[in-house]
């Protein structure tokens, strides 16, 4: 995954002092005071250049992503203010490189070339301070990017949905490698996790955890409800959405079944739904499962893997006949 790559964005003083230091060792071995002048002055400009340009191209290029990362980076750190600080410190980058040679050059024919060592050095810092915010913007946006899972568009893909705390997690913890926080509270999947089932073969099914999606306006939910959306239109080969029948979760079942169908309208993808918490009541019309028991898990698992073959297909076919008891 591309954002595990992008190294820490340093600061403007950061960047000024490393490329002052720099520069002022290699002053110290000229013997012509006129000559190092001009020399300091080159070597601070092409090291910011060479540093601010670096940090541009470490950043992937968005149009490239995957829907799912697009959608997930601009919820996360909004793209347009990503691309506004990284056209920002390109023109830093380009306008440090232009005042360099410029200063470099007149001081062939000047008397005083300290002085313009002085002024070159503080246009050059000034350039640069006043792309502070958007290297700091950077780093935070780094710091939040590097921490997304890596999805993968090749493999199957079952996406888990649901309100919160109706056993999502407890699901995925059971079919999957992912270790999922679990607790008895909304909200403890604070990010979409990703876990792997091995089929044999080299073959494996990828299931994404979502956090709980409330039934509410797309412009009403916070970005962590949104990031369950994308995961679900941008990635799902089959969705599996979870009903709370004891309603323990703390959402009634009318109001479960409406997001159940907000979401059907969504995706392209079959969406296969269950009724988890049997082992404290049960709800005619559905699949019956508990995360606590592990009653009619392996069941659900065995239907869901039964789109596998049909692959960004599924939606073009009748669900699979369920062999498992409701």
């Amino acid at each position: 995954m591309e954002f595990e790559t992008i190294p820490t964005v340093p600061t403007a003083d950061e960047v000024l002092d490393r490329s002052l230091r720099r520069a002022a060792a290699k002053k110290k071995l000229k013997t012509n005071v006129d000559r190092a002048n001009e020399e300091f002055v080159r070597a601070v400009a092409s090291a910011i250049h060479d540093k601010l340009k670096s940090v541009v191209s470490s950043f992937p290029s968005f149009e490239r992503l995957p829907p799912f990362y697009q959608e997930v980076a601009d919820i996360l750190v909004s793209l347009d203010r990503m691309k506004k600080s990284l056209g920002a410190v390109t023109w830093a980058a380009d306008q440090v490189r232009v005042i360099g040679s410029g200063y470099a050059r007149s001081m062939r024919s000047s008397t005083d070339t300290g002085q313009l060592r002085r002024q070159a050095v503080a246009r050059i810092a000034s350039i640069v301070h006043q792309v502070d915010d958007d290297l700091i913007f950077l780093n935070e946006a780094r710091n939040i990017l590097r921490k997304l899972p890596h999805v993968s568009e090749d493999e199957f893909t079952v996406v888990v949905a649901g309100y919160p705390n109706v056993g999502k997690s407890s699901f995925i913890r059971l079919v999957s490698t992912a270790e999922p926080e679990i607790a008895a509270y909304p909200f403890t999947t604070k990010g979409v996790i990703v876990g792997h089932r091995d089929l044999g073969k080299g073959e494996r099914v990828q299931f994404i955890d979502t956090p709980g999606v409330l039934e509410r306006p797309a412009d009403e939910r916070n970005p962590i409800e949104r990031q369950a959306v994308s995961a679900i239109i941008n990635t799902a080969d089959v969705v599996l959405f979870i009903l709370d029948a004891s309603e323990h979760c703390g959402y009634a079942l009318d109001d479960q079944v409406r997001l159940q169908e907000e979401i059907q309208g969504l995706v392209d993808v079959p969406v296969v739904t269950v009724a988890n918490k049997a082992d404290i009541r049960r709800i005619e019309g559905y699949p019956a499962i508990s995360t606590l028991t592990g009653e009619g898990v392996e069941g659900v698992l065995d239907l869901l893997l039964r789109y596998r073959k049909d692959t960004r297909q599924a939606s073009l076919q009748e669900p699979p006949r369920s062999e498992i008891q409701e």
